[in-house]
């Protein structure tokens, strides 16, 4: 299943709120479209249907498709620690996500095309990925050209609301840097989810 590029609106209207599918801190207006607590509370909800919601809100919130996060889950499932945690951590480190979090672009999806479009630096080298995992000591920077400047114009706020494991600088120039000191851990995660939800909805399959 290929990433989602419809109406953003219809996704929310069903998901509820995703940080990095609309921006942090911005509460759309659903308007009319909104669902009554009668109406939500009479329609008998599904374990299937649960599951399949919170797998759903993960794989919008970061912008992925259905194999990327298969094979997160998968990963985690052979790796030491929380099966659950464990792919929130590996999506926090995506060089995407690191991009939002920093404050150098409104959505994961603008992150992603800031990386695509190649006006990202990973220790002073070029990096056009955007599922990159960053490591500790990673440092991120914006290309010293007019190009990359004008795509980060007024999109690099730094702030209160950068997670633990980043520090936002100002390089050379203003240019704005991210230093990644640590791995991410369950705190970094801004988004509200169960993960252990989507690893049952996942558990045939991985």
């Amino acid at each position: 299943m290929s990433r989602y590029r419809g109406p953003r609106l219809k996704m929310l209207r069903r998901l509820k709120n995703l940080p990095g599918f609309t921006g942090k801190g911005e509460t759309p207006n659903l308007g009319e479209f909104r669902v009554t607590t009668d109406q939500s509370a009479s329609r008998k909800i599904s374990q299937f249907c649960v599951r399949l919601e919170a797998k759903q809100r993960l794989r919008f919130n970061y912008g992925l498709t259905e194999r990327q996060l298969l094979k997160y889950v998968r990963i985690a499932r052979k790796t030491r620690g929380s099966t659950g945690q464990v792919p929130l951590q590996l999506l926090e480190m995506r060089l995407d996500n690191v991009i939002f979090d920093l404050g150098m672009a409104s959505t994961i999806p603008a992150a992603r095309q800031l990386v695509n479009h190649r006006h990202i630096l990973v220790n002073n080298r070029i990096v056009d990925i955007p599922s990159y995992r960053c490591k500790p000591k990673d440092i991120t920077t914006a290309r010293n050209r007019p190009a990359s400047c004008n795509a980060l114009r007024g999109k690099s706020s730094g702030g209160d609301k950068i997670p633990d494991h980043l520090i936002f600088s100002l390089s050379e120039g203003d240019r704005p840097a991210g230093l990644v000191n640590r791995v991410a851990d369950r705190e970094s995660v801004n988004l509200n989810i169960n993960e252990l939800l989507v690893v049952e909805y996942y558990s045939r399959k991985a």
